[in-house]
């Protein structure tokens, strides 16, 4: 069915190959040889959560994933993220056989995506949809490199990719599509990027949280009445005024934690507590669904937990006018 044009290529990031490789190189080099008391990726690492937004923005912070990530046993590597373009319930497979990239061309693994299919839980992606798409084609470049960096220059050695786009889904959606992808993590020969930016805060997201009179209030309210109270920000603010981008980071930190917890039911719920535009909380909700069944199954010593190990945004929100995106970089050792 053709090969998925590199259709953010030359505007969200480089065009050229030599250009694009010195930036990644740049970016990666920036990230220390060891993590955590490990070398550098490390070891079984075969699950990570990165941003993807244009690399300006968030290509500093995907590096401390994508150096993280182990490919060494990879045999292929599923790519969940979620649908910017058009509405789309539970997941979604694409129906090209490459994507594109300004190095070369990654092949779809059509074996994968058509046992998928056969399960009768998966749609197809739109053309139109798919091609418009940036939050799979963002993490294919850094893919590249470090799929390069692993088996060396000749693509043909390159384990195939399964996109995937996580639409809209219930807790107990995510649970069962958690179910249907555990088996596949609990493969050695399987790696996994999940892609997701973290708050979107702005006038333009309908989301501007600030911190006042105890409480986290929207500025907008139109997701609804947001009046949380934390603890967290009450111990900070004391008698000062506290700053948005303080407000924005605590939120943050309560996904990353209820993430880190393990524990899908619980992030879940964070999310819709604070009503964080995390736009990929459905593919991070799967995927740790599903490492929470491994979990339970005898995954032992830390394994499935993720470590957060960067966390960065596009601006520091001062005033109701400004705007940013958060951004971070996980990894899980299965």
């Amino acid at each position: 069915m053709g090969t998925r044009e590199a259709s953010h290529a030359g505007s969200w990031y480089e065009d050229d190959p030599d250009q694009l490789s010195s930036q990644l190189d740049e970016f990666l080099g920036r990230v220390p040889e060891t993590l955590d008391g490990s070398n550098l990726p490390i070891p079984k690492a075969r699950v990570i959560i990165a941003p993807h937004a244009g690399y300006s923005y968030s290509g500093p912070c995907a590096a401390w994933a994508y150096k993280a990530l182990d490919l060494r046993s990879a045999k292929r590597v599923f790519i969940l993220g979620p649908s910017h373009t058009y509405y789309l319930r539970g997941c979604a497979l694409t129906t090209f056989d490459k994507y594109g990239t300004p190095f070369g061309d990654l092949t779809v693994d059509k074996a994968t995506t058509s046992a998928l299919k056969q399960t009768g839980q998966f749609s197809n992606m739109t053309r139109t949809g798919d091609v418009a798409e940036h939050s799979l084609e963002m993490h294919l470049p850094y893919l590249w490199k470090r799929l390069e960096q692993t088996f060396g220059e000749d693509s043909a050695n390159f384990p195939p990719i399964v996109p995937i786009l996580v639409g809209d889904a219930s807790c107990e959606q995510e649970k069962a599509f958690g179910a249907l992808f555990a088996p596949f993590i609990k493969n050695p020969e399987n790696a996994f990027i999940v892609s997701s930016d973290f708050c979107h805060w702005g006038s333009r997201f309908d989301y501007r949280p600030h911190y006042a009179d105890g409480l986290v209030r929207n500025m907008d309210g139109r997701r609804g009445e947001l009046e949380l109270k934390s603890e967290r920000l009450e111990e900070m603010a004391g008698s000062q005024t506290l700053p948005i981008h303080e407000v924005i980071r605590v939120l943050d930190e309560m996904a990353m934690d209820a993430v880190k917890t393990g524990v899908h039911t619980d992030f879940y719920k964070t999310v819709q507590k604070t009503q964080n535009t995390v736009c990929g909380r459905h593919p991070i909700g799967v995927v740790v669904a599903a490492l929470e069944l491994l979990m339970k199954e005898g995954l032992e010593g830390g394994k499935g937990l993720f470590k957060f190990v960067q966390y960065q945004r596009s601006s520091l929100v001062k005033s109701k006018q400004d705007s940013s995106v958060s951004y971070v970089s996980a990894y899980a050792v299965v």
